[in-house]
């Protein structure tokens, strides 16, 4: 069963690129204690996460933060390496956090998943928006469909802060 409104996040670790190569955070580490939005797309610079769904949190991110918002992060079912490459290219260097979940692990565990085999990307994160108040989902919005990005959007998001 997908994860709702009022559950915990599950357990996981992303590695997060740097200067030094990746580097692993865990849950805990993102969001022990802080308020924090995360959205998820199905891939770095495919052409939906890339040119419609990322630009909107990188342009609200001081709205989220003046709403008492910690940080804001991105997932993705990708290696930490293209994540490092993808927030380099999106100007988005210190307003989110680039969270690779290379083999699924967080989105499995989500049940948040879609078989995107057919598109030549296998298993992927479905698209959503949320807000996540010391671990604990507290507002969550899930896209239908992959390439669309209103539901979760920035927008739609700030709304319900």
């Amino acid at each position: 069963m997908p994860i709702s409104v009022g559950d915990a996040l599950p357990a996981a670790t992303f590695r997060v690129s740097t200067s030094d190569g990746p580097v692993p955070k865990s849950t805990s580490d993102v969001f022990k204690g802080k308020k924090v939005v995360l959205f998820a797309v199905p891939g770095a610079f495919t052409p939906t996460c890339h040119k419609n769904h990322l630009p909107g949190f990188v342009e609200r991110a001081d709205a989220f933060f003046a709403k008492g918002v910690d940080a804001i992060a991105v997932v993705s079912v990708n290696d930490p390496f293209v994540m490092g490459a993808w927030q380099k290219a999106s100007d988005a260097d210190g307003k989110i956090l680039f969270l690779a979940d290379p083999a699924g692990e967080f989105a499995t565990a989500l049940d948040l998943t879609f078989d995107g085999s057919a598109a030549g990307l296998g298993l992927r994160s479905k698209r959503y928006s949320m807000l996540v108040e010391d671990g604990v989902v507290k507002v969550l919005n899930v896209e239908d469909v992959p390439s669309k990005a209103d539901a979760s959007s920035a927008q739609a998001l700030l709304a319900q802060i």
